[in-house]
């Protein structure tokens, strides 16, 4: 690259800086720094970028992203959440700490059908912290269980960073998927067995819910219970893909929702289709404005010259990987989880396989990370948008979520020098 190149790198950068200070979108400032970029920098044919739009909007399963999205989008706004709540607790209510056990798996189901946290909180934070109040656990345990759940289903399907984390690295979706259960199950048992002890330490006394009631939950929720093993047993069990997946998903919650329990009123359903669809649309451009900065990337082979820079300094796989955690945390606070994705994933993928990781671990590394990232102090997003739904400082937010962090922490380390919890599944699926 000549001096000239070098000038417009650094104009470019400079550019960055603005223009995201000023508040342009992501995307906006992505598309800018992507033209400079290719036309002044690498010399390259603008036509290159149309034909990696075409390539991505040719990818079969880009289409279960509108499919999934719409689908949380309808559960948000009926009353599935309810029901799936009152399910769990009459069937936990006798387990130490069932109560706390319940709001984990609500909260990791809910985001995991969803793919937002934020979504989770201020749909399912209503209706959790009142009945954690009533039943005598500290406030201060509350706010940070309910802030702490709220991402803690991404590694689930029908996750969407999942699948637009295996778009972009060109991994299967369903192998990446496998590779994230044993992961995201580990979090969700750590967390229940604090929340466990939690209650225990507190003399929380359990509740006995008559059979009656237990009835009376299964029936209400008959139409909610098929989703998530209908879903999970589809996808890990290779019945079908993520694409359909998704559009099962849609269509038999479209159903359950508008016509067999009438939660949601057809006039409704525009409103719904149009909220989802600004999410996606967004999500799109985004990504389309992105692969421009990635060729980039690739045609001025930042990536190697980004390792050669590292190898200089880090000679084990160990502390590379510590390193990484460390980056991947720093992210998780600054940037969405979608928009990280995007810009971080073509950078790390080619210098964490020359460190000899599995890209598929290396991808649930990835997403645990910006996972606990939502909630890590100072700018963590959760944090704020659990202030905003509980109307507490978020000062006492960081406070309450520490000792989840903490556990997070823990977990993200074996699931970061422990490879076989990732790769297990997909190793005994592969025979």
């Amino acid at each position: 690259m000549g001096g000239g190149g070098e000038a417009v790198t650094l104009l470019a950068g400079l550019l960055i800086a603005l223009l995201a200070l000023f508040g342009l979108p992501l995307f906006g400032v992505l598309a800018i720094v992507s033209f400079l970029c290719l036309t002044f920098v690498a010399d390259l044919n603008l036509s290159l970028l149309i034909a990696e739009m075409y390539r991505l909007a040719s990818i079969p399963v880009l289409i279960a992203i509108p499919l999934f999205t719409f689908a949380g989008y309808i559960l948000a706004e009926s009353r599935a959440p309810v029901r799936l709540v009152n399910l769990s607790r009459a069937f936990l209510g006798r387990v130490p700490g069932g109560l706390s056990i319940v709001a984990i798996l609500s909260c990791a189901v809910f985001t995991a059908l969803t793919g937002a946290s934020g979504v989770t909180i201020i749909a399912m934070g209503g209706l959790l912290l009142p009945a954690l109040m009533d039943e005598g656990y500290r406030e201060k345990f509350n706010l940070g269980l309910l802030t702490s759940s709220g991402s803690l289903g991404l590694l689930f399907p029908p996750s969407l960073p999942v699948i637009l984390y295996a778009i972009i690295s060109t991994e299967d979706v369903n192998q990446l998927f496998l590779a994230a259960a044993v992961p995201g199950i580990l979090l969700v048992l750590i967390l229940s067995a604090y929340g466990m002890g939690s209650a225990v330490r507190a003399k929380i006394p359990r509740r006995s819910p008559s059979w009656a009631e237990r009835k009376q939950a299964l029936r209400d929720a008959v139409w909610e219970m098929p989703l998530p093993l209908v879903i999970l047993g589809g996808i890990y069990g290779g019945l079908f893909t993520a694409s359909e997946a998704a559009a099962i998903t849609a269509f038999y919650v479209l159903v359950v929702e508008v016509f067999i329990h009438r939660d949601i009123a057809l006039s409704q359903l525009r409103k719904i289709m149009v909220e989802s669809m600004v999410l996606v649309g967004g999500l799109m451009i985004i990504l389309a404005t992105a692969l421009g900065f990635t060729n980039f990337l690739i045609d001025q082979q930042i990536p190697m010259r980004i390792l050669d820079w590292i190898q200089t300094f880090v000679h084990s796989r160990i502390t590379f990987l510590l390193l990484l955690n460390v980056f991947l945390l720093i992210v998780g606070c600054l940037m969405d989880i979608f928009s990280a994705i995007v810009v971080v994933v073509p950078l790390i993928l080619p210098i964490a396989t020359a460190f000899g990781v599995h890209p598929l671990h290396l991808g649930v590394i990835f997403l645990t990370n910006l996972e606990i990232g939502y909630n890590t102090p100072p700018v963590g997003i959760n944090l704020f948008i659990s202030s905003f739904r509980f109307k507490k400082p978020v000062i006492q937010l960081y406070a309450a979520t520490l000792p989840f962090l903490l556990l997070y922490l823990a977990a993200l380390a074996l699931i970061t020098y422990l490879p076989d919890l990732s790769l297990f599944l997909v190793r005994w699926v592969k025979g």
